[in-house]
């Protein structure tokens, strides 16, 4: 089984834990290189983090990006929710649509119950540790 993160997903993750290993401001375009997307597209993505408070921002000269003092309490869960289409989320696994209560798909069950289980575990994971240096 293959359970997969959007790139806008996985990009947020690795651009938080990355801000987590410096202190102050790293600039968009060093933040870029290191999570292998270019400037542009690390704007779009960030700017959710930022909107959250999770993520300070500046511009000009020194500006660039920072994790905010309470983003220890941000979950893997929290940034799925900000970054991933909930309408696929729901999805059926065998149906472009989510199953209707009335003619759930054969493996609806097993799905809903391992959907449960994977958004237990997310909610217990921090994106950033929090034995870690911020």
């Amino acid at each position: 089984m293959n359970i997969t993160f959007s790139r806008k997903t996985d990009l947020a993750m690795t651009a938080i834990a990355k801000l987590a290993g410096v202190s102050g401001m790293t600039s968009r375009t060093q933040l870029a290189e290191s999570v292998g997307t270019s400037p542009g597209y690390l704007a779009q993505v960030m700017a959710p983090l930022v909107r959250a408070g999770w993520v300070e921002s500046g511009r000009g000269p020194g500006g660039g990006y920072a994790l905010a003092d309470d983003t220890r309490d941000v979950r893997v869960l929290d940034i799925l929710e900000l970054t991933e289409d909930h309408g696929q989320t729901l999805r059926c696994v065998l149906r472009a649509q989510p199953c209707s209560g009335t003619e759930a798909c054969p493996f609806h069950q097993v799905w809903t119950e391992a959907r449960r289980v994977l958004v237990e575990g997310l909610e217990s994971i921090r994106v950033v540790d929090p034995g870690g240096t911020r």
